[in-house]
C-alpha cells in the first residue's frame, strides 16, 4: 500500500479508531492475574498512541512532500545504477550531440493535487542515476497557434528529505501558474521536478561524487537532455532556469553558477551556502567537497562572473543572510536579487512565493523567449520548421 495515497491514510483513521474503542469495550473484562491485566492494558494505551502518532504522520508526510514511498521512509532506496568519474564538466569526455535520444514514455499522475502532471521513469545514460521525473506543460502547449513554439523550462528541486511531486502537490505551482500564463502575467514555462532524494538517508549536496553519486549531471545533464528529445522544449542555458526550496535551493543556485552554460537563472527559497546547513549531506563530511560546493565559493572562484541571474528569498538566519554574501561577491554580468522573508521554513511559506518567484523568472527570459505578443498569448503565425517532441 502506497505510504502517500488516500488507501493508507484511510486505513490509518480506521486502525486510530479501533484502537480508541478497545479500551473502552475491554478495560474492565480483561481477566487474568493483575500483572496480566496491567499488561494487557498497557498494550491497548501503546496502542492508540502509535495510531493517534501514525494519522499525524500520514497527514504531515502527504500535506509537505517528505517521503514519497517506504523506501525513502526507511532509508534503503537507491537510485544509482552506476558511479562513474566523469570529470570537472560531469560529462565524462561525451559528447551529448552524438549521444541516443532519451525520448521518454510520461503517463498521467493520478493524483488529484497533482494537476495534470505527467511522469516518467528516466535512467541517465550520463550520470547512471534512475529516477522520477514529473513535467507539467503550460496551457498554450497544445494550443494550434503554439504547434511551432518552443517554451522555456524551469527545473524544480525539492528539499530534503522531499519528493518530486511536492512542487506540484504541496506549493501547488500547477495550479497557482496556470491561471497566471492565461492572463498573460507571465512566461508559459515548461515546469519539470526530478527525483532528488537518490541515496536513501544522505542527502546528495547535487554533486558529482565519484563512486557514489552522480546528481549533479543527473540534474543538469540527463533530465534536462531527455526533456528537450520529449518535448518542445528550449535548447541551450537562454531557455532553462532551476528554482528550489530549501537544500533544493541550495542545489539550484549551486548548479546556476556551476554551469551558466546549461542554466539563465536560479531561484532559491530559504537556501543556504554552506552544505553542512544540511548535515545529512554527503558534500559536508569531506572539506573539498564541502568548499567546492558552496555556491559562494564557486562564485567567487569563477574564471569569468557567470552570466546567471539569481532570486534569493529568506528570513535572515534561513537563507537571506547567505543571499547577501552570494550578491556581495558578484561582479557583472552576475545580477542577484535578495528578498527578506518571515513566517519561518516551511512550504506555507513557499507556496506564497511561487508567484513573485515566476514573475521574476519571466522578466529575466523576456528578451530572449518573447514572441512579440503579450506573454502567454499566442505568438505571430508563420511558417517555421517544426520543433522536436511532443
Amino acid at each position: 500500500m502506497s505510504l502517500t495515497g488516500t488507501p493508507f491514510f484511510l486505513t490509518a483513521i480506521a486502525m486510530m479508531g479501533v484502537a480508541v474503542l478497545l479500551p473502552l469495550l475491554l478495560w474492565g473484562r480483561v481477566a487474568g492475574p493483575a500483572a496480566v491485566r496491567g499488561a494487557a492494558r498497557l498494550v491497548m494505551v501503546l496502542f492508540a498512541q502509535a495510531t493517534a502518532v501514525l494519522v499525524v504522520f500520514v497527514a504531515v508526510n502527504n500535506s509537505n512532500g517528505l517521503y514519497d514511498n517506504w523506501a525513502d521512509l526507511l532509508g534503503t532506496g537507491n537510485h544509482v545504477v552506476a558511479a562513474p568519474d566523469l570529470g570537472a564538466d560531469g560529462l565524462g569526455g561525451r559528447q551529448l550531440a552524438s549521444e541516443p535520444h532519451q525520448r521518454a514514455v510520461f503517463k498521467p499522475v493520478a493524483d488529484p493535487r497533482m494537476g495534470g502532471v505527467r511522469s516518467t521513469v528516466l535512467t541517465g545514460q550520463v550520470s547512471g542515476v534512475r529516477g522520477e521525473v514529473y513535467v507539467w506543460l503550460p496551457p498554450e502547449y497544445n494550443e494550434p497557434a503554439y504547434r511551432h513554439h518552443t517554451f522555456p523550462v524551469v527545473e524544480l528541486l525539492s528539499g530534503f528529505p522531499g519528493t518530486a511531486k511536492a512542487w506540484f502537490s504541496s506549493l501547488g505551482a500547477g495550479k497557482q501558474l496556470a491561471p497566471m500564463m492565461k492572463r498573460g502575467e507571465i512566461a508559459p514555462f515548461i515546469l519539470v521536478s526530478p527525483r532528488t532524494s537518490l541515496l536513501g538517508s544522505q542527502d546528495t549536496g547535487c554533486a558529482n561524487v565519484s563512486g557514489v553519486i552522480n546528481a549533479d549531471t543527473w540534474l543538469s545533464v540527463d533530465v534536462p537532455t531527455m526533456v528537450k528529445d520529449t518535448f518542445r522544449a528550449k535548447r541551450g542555458a537562454a531557455g532553462w532556469a532551476v528554482a528550489g526550496y530549501s537544500a533544493g535551493a541550495h542545489c539550484a543556485v549551486k548548479l546556476a553558477l556551476a554551469h551558466p552554460d546549461r542554466y539563465h537563472a536560479a531561484a532559491g527559497l530559504s537556501g543556504y551556502n554552506d552544505p553542512a546547513a544540511e548535515h545529512a549531506s554527503i558534500t559536508a563530511r569531506d572539506p573539498v567537497l564541502r568548499r567546492t560546493n558552496n555556491p559562494l565559493w564557486i562564485l567567487r572562484h569563477a574564471k569569468t562572473p557567470p552570466r546567471v541571474s539569481l532570486f534569493l528569498s529568506g528570513a535572515p538566519r534561513d537563507g537571506y543572510r547567505d543571499g547577501l554574501a552570494l550578491r556581495a561577491a558578484a561582479k557583472p554580468p552576475t545580477s542577484v536579487q535578495v528578498i527578506p522573508v518571515t513566517g519561518g521554513h516551511s512550504l506555507a511559506v513557499w507556496r506564497k512565493q511561487v508567484p513573485d518567484v515566476f514573475t521574476w523568472l519571466s522578466a529575466q527570459f523576456r528578451p530572449r523567449v518573447h514572441t512579440g505578443a503579450p506573454l502567454g498569448q499566442a505568438p505571430a503565425t508563420g511558417r517555421v520548421a517544426p520543433a522536436k517532441g511532443i
